[in-house]
């Protein structure tokens, strides 16, 4: 679980980074959760749009992936979804923090 300091920080680093995934009215795959795991485990940080013609919640969409791939929701803002999970054992911005 992010303090309030990290999930700071962590902010200011996503704002700094483009979406590298994109949800669209497939919804949530279990390809896309491969992904986002296998992609998660080397950035640390993501950043996720979810498109217009996608019918999802932006925040229960933001929960249910966090859930799925065992990150933290750093935020959702309008169409985006940020999320963290440290990597153990080749920490990238774990050591910022």
């Amino acid at each position: 679980m992010l303090d309030s300091k990290q999930r700071a920080q962590l902010k200011a680093i996503a704002s700094k980074t483009e979406s590298i995934f994109q949800i669209g009215k497939g919804g949530i795959t279990e390809n896309l959760v491969k992904q986002l795991d296998d992609v998660i485990r080397v950035r640390e940080l993501i950043k996720i749009t979810v498109l217009d013609n996608s019918d999802c919640d932006i925040k229960e969409t933001a929960r249910e992936i966090a859930e799925k791939i065992g990150a933290d929701v750093v935020q959702t803002i309008g169409r985006k979804i940020v999320l963290y999970r440290e990597n153990p054992e080749k920490p990238v911005i774990s050591n910022e923090l």
